[in-house]
């Protein structure tokens, strides 16, 4: 298993690649994407800066949109605290989960549900927008930030589709230092509780598998924590998502 900051250093390594601001220096790394959807613009770790300080030159460099604030093991101590105290509301808990790829659990593939990559970023994002929460008039400047996204690693992206056509689930498999973290994981709501969400884990656990890569993370939302459980991954650490 990869160590935990090398899995806090690809996860910022994957929301930098979405940055057309500031990004800042390790003491204070930021992304801003100018989609108007707060966890893709942010505030990636608080080291060493007083909340204070942090606060204020993060305002400089991501007014006008809305963004959050990740705090992790790799932000100092008392950094939520001091940024609570400041106003700042906490809005999830995600905990950081890995597991070793070739102890990950295998899951069947729903009948009908056919997984694959995918390059026409109209149709992924405009699945991944509505699970997401994306509004509906973001979606076009969704789709050119992900034309343009860099960053350092593979971008990978997989469709869950119907015998019909439809598109009902997506998944980004980020290979960055020597391990996969996984974005954007999520179903339409009416095809929810068939499987399909830990269907699309696995598969891309199989294509980071095909590339030599041992290790899977990802941060959870309370809803996929019992999916990903069932799969094998075991929490490492914890994001605190704040907002102000």
């Amino acid at each position: 298993m990869e160590p935990l900051d090398t899995v806090l250093t690809a996860h910022r390594a994957y929301l930098l690649g979405w940055n057309i601001g500031v990004a800042g220096g390790s003491d204070l790394p930021t992304y801003r994407s100018d989609v108007p959807h707060a966890p893709l613009n942010g505030v990636l770790r608080v080291a060493g800066r007083t909340p204070q300080d942090a606060l204020a030159e993060a305002r400089q460099r991501l007014h006008g949109v809305p963004r959050v604030w990740w705090v992790g093991p790799d932000s100092d101590a008392g950094t939520a605290d001091g940024l609570v105290a400041l106003g700042a509301v906490q809005v999830a808990r995600m905990p950081i989960m890995t597991v070793g790829i070739g102890e990950a659990a295998d899951v069947p593939t729903p009948a009908g549900l056919h997984i694959a990559e995918s390059t026409d970023l109209a149709t992924f994002v405009t699945a991944y927008a509505r699970v997401s929460g994306i509004p509906a008039d973001a979606v076009p400047a969704t789709i050119e930030r992900e034309k343009a996204f860099t960053g350092d690693g593979m971008v990978l992206r997989l469709v869950g589709h119907l015998d019909d056509g439809r598109v009902v689930a997506t998944a980004v498999a980020w290979i960055s230092h020597g391990l996969v973290t996984l974005y954007f994981v999520g179903t339409q709501p009416e095809q929810r509780r068939r499987g399909i969400g830990a269907a699309m884990t696995r598969a891309a656990l199989d294509l980071a598998a095909e590339r030599g890569v041992r290790t899977a993370a990802l941060t959870s939302s309370a809803v996929g924590e019992s999916v990903y459980r069932s799969l094998g991954f075991q929490p490492v650490g914890e994001f605190r998502l704040l907002t102000f």
